[in-house]
Formats: C-alpha cells, structure tokens, sequence
C-alpha cells in the first residue's frame, strides 16, 4: 500500500559560485519572461493542473505568477491569492514557538520530554532538542499501515471525516518499538513535531492554533495563514490532486488535515510563505543566540542537505518543503543574496516532489550559483 506522502522531501543544492553581480534592472523583463516559459513548461511535463511561484531576489527580480487550473472539474484559472495546504512547512511554525518559549527562558532545549508529556517511551532520554532535529528514534505515526488505511478509506468522506487527536497519534506511534537510541541517530519523524506542539499548549498555557495566531501569523502579517480545525478551505483556494494507491487520482481538497496535527495542518498563501521564508531565514522572531543554535550542527539528511531545528540548510538555502495528499510546496531563503522563494503546486502526484522541481527550475534562472535541487521524494 502506498504510504501517505507527508514527510521531508529532501532537497539538494549545487553551490557553483557566490557574490555574482546582479545584473541590471533592465534584465527583470527578459528574467520573468523565461520564468514564465520555465514555470509552464515545468507544468506541462509534470502533467500537474498548476502552480503559483512567487520569488524575490533584490537587484535582481521581485516575481510572482499562477499557472494552470485551480480546479480541474470547473476549468477556474490558479491565483496568487490562492489558499493551499503546505503540509510539512508547518513544522517552521512549531518549531519557531517552541524556540520563542526558549528565548523566554520558560524551557530549555535539553529539558527531557518526560518533562512536560507523560508516557513517552524512553522520555527521560528525549531532549526537546532531539524532537526538533529528528532525533529522538520515536517511531512515525503515519507510517503505521492500519492508519494509512484508515486514512484513505475515510479521508475522502467529508471535510470533518477522520479527525485525529494529537494522542491518538501518539498512541499509534507508541505501540511500535522505537527505531534507535535516543540521540544516537537521524531519522524523520511527525511524532517528534507532534510532542513539540503539546509542550507550547503545556507551558503557554493556550492552545496551539491560538498560540500559532498571537505569537507568529499576527506579529508577522500573515492574516491568510491559518491552523484549521477541518478540512475546510477559506476562500479562494486551489484544489490539490492525489493519486490513491488503486490508481485513481482523486480530488483530495477538503480532507481533514487533522492527521497533521503540528507537522503538517497550516493553510496559507504563497505571498505568505515568501513573508514567512524570510522571518524564518533571518530568525527575526528569535534572538541571535537562539537562530544560530537553530542552525548548528545539522544531521545529514541526505548528500548535500543537513536537517537541524525544523529546518533544513541545503548550501546556504535554508528552509523546509512539504508533501501532503494533494499539495507540495517549497518554502526557502537564501542569507547570501537576501532572496526568498515559495512555491506551490496542487498535486503530489509525479514521483518526484513537483514543487521542488519547479523551485529547481525558477533558481537556475535567478540564482543559478545557487541551484535549488530536487534529489528525490
């Protein structure tokens, strides 16, 4: 059976060269010309119904454009102002609060989870700072075959079907062996975002969804990115595509993103994300002390792309990308240029993370010394 594709895709980057003049500001025409051919043609090989890219590099290009169809079954063209899932790009978000507890000295990275949720295998090992760098060996939850059968065979029967609890996750999770010692090893997990959630609900008092408004979405302008609760959809928003196990791809736009939870439930705006890649980059929610530690010491992912706090640094991109059924985005900044980049596709049906193709695509334009590569999904 076909997994649910809810995880890191892991991202690699080709670093060729650095501190290449900008070309003139006469170039951004012709650039966004050959953006709008690359973006289309991209869609068109993927067979995806669209995209919406939205990519800033100063004295270079502020860009952004929607390509193709919102909605296959009506024909309604994508826009900009599109709301779509972004999957793991929500582990930013958590990741974020839990190091503005730490900046408040309400936690500390290496207080045990046991410290603050009970029942967690081996928790008296398990570091917070093991959770955010996946770390701790504590088994996926989606991962689980029953619950990936579950959750194909109620998904699709309404926007409030299959609704999860952040302890009914744990407890799918719990019942399976954890896969290493704590610390000793990487290994990409919801679980850990999951028990990171319940630590700001814990410590702050409210819960996560309000916590996400007052501390992030509202203090950095995101007023069309939300935690929802359903599988509803604000208005506008793009459908997402899925492509079932037996075959059939399938319109997979309401389905409860529950599941998620703190790993992957956001919903937002590519505008948004390009706001929100740079707040993340630059660490402007976080103290200087606390968004370098974010970013020590990454574990290697994969050739070429470290993993640290929620965060991914593929050669100097730094960011995260999400996979969730029906949607991919990609979501990074790039310190040396000050450049950000979002994209997002409404379909996770190619094999290969459609979003990072097209962030591949659009930076061997913009940045080609500084190429955003997709190695798999």
């Amino acid at each position: 059976m076909r997994c649910i594709r809810f995880a890191f895709t892991v991202a690699c980057t080709v670093l060729v060269a650095c501190g290449t003049l900008a070309p003139p500001a006469s170039a951004e025409p012709e650039l966004s010309a050959r953006l709008d051919r690359a973006i289309a043609d991209k869609v068109a090989a993927m067979g995806v119904p669209g995209a919406i890219v939205a990519v800033s590099v100063p004295g270079v290009i502020d860009y952004q454009t929607a390509v193709g169809v919102a909605d296959t079954a009506t024909g309604a063209p994508q826009s900009v102002e599109d709301h779509t899932r972004i999957g793991s790009v929500t582990k930013t978000f958590t990741g974020t609060a839990v190091l503005q507890l730490v900046d408040q000295a309400r936690i500390r990275l290496d207080d045990p989870i046991s410290q603050y949720v009970d029942g967690v295998p081996g928790g008296d090992s398990i570091t917070l700072d093991m959770l955010g760098r996946m770390r701790s060996g504590l088994f996926d939850y989606s991962e689980d075959d029953a619950f990936v059968g579950e959750f194909f065979a109620e998904s699709p029967t309404g926007p409030d079907a299959f609704a999860q609890s952040p302890q009914h996750l744990l407890d799918i999770a719990f019942a399976h062996p954890p896969n290493f010692a704590p610390g000793s090893d990487y290994q990409y997990s919801n679980t850990n975002t999951v028990l990171l959630a319940l630590v700001v609900e814990k410590v702050s008092g409210v819960a996560f969804a309000e916590y996400l408004q007052q501390n992030i979405f509202a203090p950095v302008g995101l007023f069309r990115t939300s935690y929802p609760a359903t599988g509803a959809l604000p208005d506008p928003h793009t459908h997402g595509y899925l492509q079932l196990p037996d075959g059939p791809v399938v319109d997979a736009t309401y389905w409860n993103p529950s599941w998620g939870d703190a790993a992957g439930r956001i919903v937002s705006t590519t505008a948004d994300l390009k706001t929100w890649a740079k707040t993340l980059g630059t660490g402007a929610l976080l103290s200087p002390q606390t968004q370098a530690r974010r970013l020590s010491n990454p574990s290697a992912a994969a050739p070429g792309a470290g993993y640290s706090f929620a965060i991914f640094d593929t050669h100097g991109w730094i960011g995260h990308n999400g996979d969730i059924p029906g949607y991919t985005t990609v979501l990074v900044y790039l310190p040396e240029r000050d450049a950000t980049l979002a994209v997002s596709v409404n379909s996770d049906v190619p094999k290969d993370h459609a979003a990072g193709q097209i962030a591949k695509a659009v930076t061997q334009i913009v940045t080609p010394e500084h190429l955003y590569d997709l190695a798999n999904a």
